[in-house]
């Protein structure tokens, strides 16, 4: 089954954000880094998709004049398969994502990047339920604590746990960047 690796909005963009921290910065960018490395050695295409709407003024951190519409310092670099630019949750609605999947024979996604329960989460419930199998490998993606409605906090780690209880056997196989990893070769072998 042919396999391929998006990577969603590992982008400067969110450095400018008040809710912007780096307490996971460094464990997610580890394992990120990994994925993206194992997949690339593997023969995996890697797809890279940044987010930008918003007027287009520097102050805007997503937009394109702004120069942080450009992959997050820390990530390694590589050379993308593709790249393609969403201003949709979704990285598969109004970018041709899909088309280039379609035409490259992709039956497998991958899915890693940034916000965990956002554009994240959101691709892989559009790609599952628009036929492709998905893996969504949680320790590569990140997020941060939000506010919620009642005012409390509601942490990132309790987050990525809810999106994983979600995404889990209905839109998706969890799996770790090693996992992930392990069911390439077994595919291959």
């Amino acid at each position: 089954m042919k396999t391929c690796l998006i990577v969603i909005d590992v982008q400067e963009s969110f450095r400018h954000r008040p809710y912007f921290t780096t307490h996971d910065l460094p464990a997610y960018l580890q394992a990120q880094n990994a994925l993206i490395e194992g997949c690339v050695a593997r023969g995996v295409p890697v797809v890279r998709v940044f987010h930008s709407e918003g007027p287009e003024v520097p102050e805007n951190a997503f937009s394109q004049v702004s120069g942080q519409v450009r992959a997050l310092d820390g990530l390694a670099p590589f050379e993308a398969a593709a790249t393609f630019t969403k201003s949709r949750h979704s990285a598969l609605v109004g970018t041709g994502l899909d088309v280039w999947l379609t035409s490259h024979g992709i039956q497998r996604l991958i899915i890693s990047g940034i916000r965990t329960e956002q554009c994240c989460e959101t691709t892989t419930r559009h790609a599952s339920d628009l036929g492709w199998e998905v893996d969504y490998v949680t320790d590569a993606t990140l997020t941060w604590d939000m506010v919620q409605p009642d005012g409390q906090t509601l942490a990132a780690a309790d987050i990525k746990t809810r999106t994983a209880t979600v995404l889990q056997g209905r839109f998706a196989t969890l799996r770790t960047v090693r996992e992930a990893l392990d069911a390439l070769e077994a595919a291959a072998a």
